[in-house]
């Protein structure tokens, strides 16, 4: 069986979270709903040298819809080698160096009124640096894996930041110290500077400057290798794609999904390495056949998810799953791996409630490798063309997020590797989370958000189709 963190809804006084194998259970410590984190300092930091003359930076039609941020905190363990105060003044250094070769992150977005697009002003303003201290130590806060929202402390967010004097800040890092020697670096960046991938190549850069050594990977700035083609031809159907009924410029802010505002609770589903292995084993159509462990994970969801949910009585009724696909490797000709921008794209499943009830796990599996597979040159082509044509974001039941083989705790600092990485986490009922294990990079944590009753579903769908 998975294991099962369990926690309550946001509105509710906070209970023990549990952790439940079968029917038995065993009490953990509730998160701390309070890190204690009071800031010490904060100061916009500058490119170390002169960077080329300042310039507007295209952003793809992919850059265009991400006008969010993401918020990642990086835990690290205490090291004699390098006390907190040691670690902040060179993740400064280190940040004054990387805006030189990432000098997009010093500037603003703005709006160009003549085009109607988001792009970058690379004008030199600045990235955020905060230096904060927290009263708790690493242990006192817990499981790093469960989501704590008291981790949103541990990030500046650029919407709530004083030094926005030049409008907001496309990049903040905060360096806070525990008392135990500890720290935790939680970095906020606009989704629409980096992907995962690119973000990784950004934190493997970070590091190695840190340690004064040279970057570790030269990053390739140039989005216009995903401008759309002149004219724009739309040569498949994108049903995972839902127009905008208003100008992109009117929408700056506008969420992928709308979020519903009803109380849910949460849940951790945890799948250990032998879960995910049986699954694969299950899902073979030959004793040849090669399955992902993304793949056969998103399609056991997929089956929970859209079974507990009320509409699901109808048999007939489609459901259709999102998760994201990276397009670096499938275009003609590829894209350099070091392309710093947003290179992934929304690939979609379909199925019937009666099928994903009835069918084999396989047959699921081979739904989401064909939506991967629907990927081509062309077809990525053609979506980032409707993108010019229609403005629009990604639509469908729900979107399967995965940070689970990311890597960004496999990034070595001269402090070493991060005891664990994990994203800010906001509860949406519309997009599970995989997070990677803390102690096994094989095992996977799912992240589910679901009214109570749908919940319950969810729960035991989980269960019943696992053990099948």
């Amino acid at each position: 069986m998975g294991y099962i963190y369990k926690g309550q809804r946001p509105s509710q006084e906070p209970n023990k979270a549990r952790l439940i194998m079968g029917i038995q259970c065993q009490e953990t410590p509730p998160p701390l709903q309070d890190l204690k984190v009071t800031i010490q300092n904060s100061s916009l930091v500058f490119p170390n040298q002169e960077t080329a003359q300042r310039k507007s930076m295209f952003l793809s039609n992919i850059d265009q819809v991400l006008n969010f941020n993401v918020e990642t905190v990086h835990f690290f363990a205490s090291h004699e080698d390098f006390p907190p105060q040691t670690v902040a003044e060179k993740i400064k250094d280190a940040l004054e160096k990387i805006l030189v070769p990432y000098d997009f992150l010093a500037g603003r977005l703005k709006l160009n009124a003549r085009t109607g697009r988001l792009e970058v002003d690379c004008n030199g303003a600045g990235a955020g640096f905060v230096v904060a201290s927290s009263e708790c130590t690493l242990d006192e806060i817990g499981d790093l894996v469960y989501p704590n929202a008291a981790f949103a402390k541990l990030v500046v967010n650029s919407s709530d930041h004083s030094l926005e004097k030049d409008g907001k800040l496309l990049c903040i890092i905060q360096v806070t110290s525990f008392k135990c020697g500890g720290f935790a670096m939680g970095i906020s960046t606009s989704h629409a500077t980096f992907d995962g991938i690119s973000f990784k190549t950004f934190l493997q850069n970070l590091a190695a400057l840190a340690g004064g050594k040279p970057l570790a990977v030269t990053p390739c700035n140039d989005r216009e290798l995903l401008a759309a083609r002149s004219p724009p031809r739309v040569t498949f159907p994108h049903p995972e794609l839902v127009k905008l009924q208003t100008h992109l410029g009117q929408e700056l802010n506008a969420p992928v999904f709308d979020a519903a505002h009803e109380a849910l609770d949460f849940k951790i589903f945890r799948l250990t390495s032998g879960n995910v292995s049986d699954m694969k084993e299950k899902a073979k159509t030959s004793p040849s056949a090669r399955v992902s462990g993304f793949n056969v994970v998103t399609a056991h969801i997929w089956r929970c998810k859209a079974l507990s949910q009320p509409e699901a009585q109808d048999p007939d009724r489609v459901s259709t799953i999102l998760y994201a696909v990276n397009i670096r490797p499938r275009l003609i000709p590829p894209l350099p791996e070091s392309y710093a921008g947003n290179a992934v794209l929304t690939a979609y499943a379909n199925a019937t409630c009666k099928e994903l009830q009835e069918g084999p796990i396989s047959k699921l599996v081979e739904r989401v490798a064909e939506g991967s597979k629907r990927m081509t040159d062309e077809y990525v082509r053609s979506a980032i063309d409707w993108g010019e044509i229609h403005k629009g974001f990604p639509h469908g039941d729900f979107l399967v997020s995965s940070w689970w083989k990311l890597g960004f705790d496999e990034v070595e600092y001269p402090w070493g590797c991060p005891r664990y990485s994990c994203p800010v986490v906001y509860h949406r009922k519309d997009i599970i989370l995989l997070f990677p294990d803390i102690d096994d990079k094989n095992s996977v944590n799912v992240l589910v958000a679901l009214p109570s009753k749908e919940m319950e579903k969810f729960e035991s769908l989980f269960h019943k189709f696992l053990s099948a």
